[in-house]
């Protein structure tokens, strides 16, 4: 009887809760030189989530269209995709990129207008795009994101992250994206003793150009941080694509990274 009453509070515990199926991927390059094969491939490696936060598209033209081809190669498998992209961002031209979203109509809804980060947009090379969503009756507000390289010095960038929250204090926020950073890093101590924990711990998520004794991942630069106060992680991981290749250089023609995961529980 105890085993059976547990299970039911369990039960009811996540009906109550909302729960969303969240994915980030920096696609490399996704513009005008994304085939239709490739961009078919893309959309049936991310149908099954709710969400998806992409970075990395091209500024120029080519970019928003390849987000277009890729919403309508999602909506072929029959459920509704809607999507935004952002405006270039606002560092100098041979670094700017664009962000963008998708995500099911069925499930998400969009609120509101997303914005490019204004405050830090001198701060920050490749400033963040944000986007606030409701599942059920629950909102929350994700922060996409792709720093400098790591001979860069991303840190320099990060920091600046630390005043997010108290800037949107009303916001659920999650962080995702490429940091080009491990979450061991010393910058993201001040997020961790705010609340903001790594979806990924020790996970390297870019592509090494070619496997050495099996090993075909890099460094640990994708993550996605949430405020433990306000969400659950019920599950996370990745996305091992590039096995389905039969070698690295076809795999990094979709991408050098691979996409990460979590399925949230919001509170």
């Amino acid at each position: 009887m105890k085993i059976l009453f547990n299970l039911f509070c369990l039960l009811v515990v996540f009906c109550i809760n909302a729960q969303v199926k969240l994915v980030s991927w920096n696609i490399e390059n996704i513009g005008k030189s994304k085939s239709d094969q490739e961009i078919s491939f893309i959309a049936n490696t991310i149908s099954d989530f709710d969400l998806v936060a992409i970075q990395e598209v091209v500024a120029g033209f080519g970019g928003t269209q390849a987000i277009a081809r890729l919403a309508d190669e999602l909506n072929r498998g029959g459920t509704k995709w809607n999507y935004i992209v952002s405006d270039p961002t606002s560092s100098s031209a041979y670094k700017t990129e664009r962000y963008a979203f998708l995500w099911k109509n069925t499930t998400i809804k969009l609120v509101g207008k997303p914005w490019l980060e204004e405050k830090y947009n001198l701060e920050i090379d490749r400033e963040p795009f944000y986007a606030t969503f409701q599942y059920k009756k629950k909102q929350f507000t994700v922060v996409n994101f792709h720093a400098i390289t790591k001979n860069k010095q991303p840190e320099r960038e990060i920091k600046f992250f630390k005043f997010l929250p108290f800037q949107y204090p009303t916001l659920n926020l999650i962080f995702v994206g490429d940091f080009n950073c491990p979450q061991s890093h010393t910058v993201f101590n001040p997020l961790n003793k705010m609340g903001y924990k790594p979806v990924l711990v020790g996970q390297k998520t870019s592509l090494k150009k070619s496997c050495i004794d099996s090993q075909c991942l890099a460094s640990e630069f994708d993550n996605i941080f949430y405020n433990d106060l306000k969400i659950t992680i019920k599950s996370a991981g990745i996305i091992p694509f590039f096995k389905i290749f039969g070698t690295l250089q076809e795999a990094r023609k979709i991408s050098d990274h691979i996409p990460i995961w979590a399925e949230i529980i919001l509170k």
